[in-house]
């Protein structure tokens, strides 16, 4: 069987998060979402996504295949009623489309209302806005570090450690010395590689995941996610932040998602709470508005390839959009449109070639490839994300 992650209408109340990656790619808790799923289904795996994308994620079909929607993360009731499903079933709850087991090149909202429906009553996790990301990580750690950990023996740490609680688990290769983990308000993970430098203190829940760095006496309280191959140090609360980026100096971030390739000027601090301590809004792509959170804690999204300089300051509830280069003295707008040049003091375009001239460099210190693929995946972003650029 090989199991199809589908993007709902909830791709474009994620943007710009998901102008880069399917829905089911996104990290949250420890692992994407793709990757919770493939805990439970030893299957493989392909996306239905915007065109543009299916090139890094391609679709495979299979004449015994699952469609699964991309913005829903498992529980184990949810697995449960998928396992049951039989051909020509489709689980719903009210009008989401949890999970359709036909027979489809593609999944179609039109197609399904000939198909049995199966409706599920029980509560899930399901994202449909960047805020979800952080604001349901607790959850999504606590129940990552169970599915992960499950009938495994933890490495142990250097007894310079101090650890307070039991729901620590150490992957292999992990290197920490004279720091502190609290694991009685949540459970952390290190995974394999990672370090925790010296004279930092962390208390949980945290995921740290393959070889990612705490800088030295770094200040971290959950729940919070560090995916792999980033380097991180000052003051973090509730972030998650996902693969290949740095903020490795000191510095506040809280209530905030960072995405892939991002970095951190030394001493950028954001914003997670009004002064009036009012409601916080957030730039919606699909509205093209702000729109209200419900949230009175909410601080940074940051889309991939974002940069920004020393000193920078963030207001709350700012979104940065993809390959924006943000820089200068004040506060910058509270929305940055992707591909953006500047900060308080002025906006300008970042020219695609500049951008990926920058990327190249990037790329080329973490040994990886910035191949065509993602150039024609930014080349289309950049595309899209024109009328947003009016300066």
């Amino acid at each position: 069987m090989t199991i199809i992650f589908f993007d709902d209408n909830s791709r474009e109340t994620l943007l710009p998060l998901t102008y880069t990656r399917p829905t089911a790619d996104l990290r949250i808790g420890i692992l994407k979402i793709s990757e919770k799923w493939c805990q439970h289904f030893k299957v493989d795996i392909s996306y239905q996504t915007a065109s543009y994308l299916q090139k890094k994620f391609p679709m495979v079909n299979d004449h015994d295949q699952l469609f699964i929607n991309g913005s829903i993360c498992p529980n184990a009731e949810l697995v449960s009623a998928i396992y049951s499903l039989k051909d020509g079933d489709v689980l719903v709850k009210g009008e989401t489309c949890i999970a359709a087991k036909i027979n489809h090149d593609k999944l179609n909202s039109e197609d399904l209302s000939n198909h049995h429906k199966i409706k599920f009553e029980q509560d899930f996790t399901k994202i449909n806005y960047p805020e979800d990301i952080f604001k349901y990580n607790d959850i999504e750690l606590r129940t990552d570090f169970k599915l992960l950990t499950k009938n495994r023996v933890s490495q142990k740490l250097s007894a310079s450690n101090t650890v307070i609680g039991d729901d620590i688990f150490v992957e292999e290769g992990v290197e920490a010395e004279c720091c502190t983990f609290n694991t009685k308000y949540g459970p952390i993970y290190l995974g394999n590689n990672s370090q925790v430098w010296e004279g930092s203190h962390i208390r949980g829940g945290l995921a740290l995941c393959n070889d990612s760095q705490i800088k030295l006496g770094a200040k971290i309280y959950g729940a919070t996610t560090i995916g792999p191959n980033c380097r991180i140090g000052g003051e973090i609360n509730n972030v998650v932040i996902w693969g290949n980026s740095s903020k490795g100096h000191d510095g506040y971030l809280g209530n905030a998602v960072v995405g892939e390739w991002c970095n951190f000027g030394a001493d950028t601090n954001n914003s997670n709470l009004k002064n009036n301590y009012a409601e916080v809004k957030l730039w919606d792509y699909k509205t093209e508005r702000f729109r209200k959170t419900g949230l009175q804690f909410c601080g940074l999204i940051m889309a991939d390839h974002a940069k920004c300089g020393i000193n920078t300051m963030f207001n709350t509830g700012t979104v940065v959009g993809v390959g924006a280069n943000v820089f200068g003295a004040g506060f910058p707008r509270n929305f940055i449109p992707d591909f953006s040049w500047g900060g308080a003091q002025g906006l300008e375009t970042y020219t695609i070639n500049k951008m990926f001239e920058t990327s190249q460099k990037v790329y080329d210190r973490k040994n990886k490839e910035f191949n065509d693929i993602e150039k024609d995946i930014l080349t289309e972003i950049f595309d899209q994300t024109n009328k947003y650029r009016r300066f």
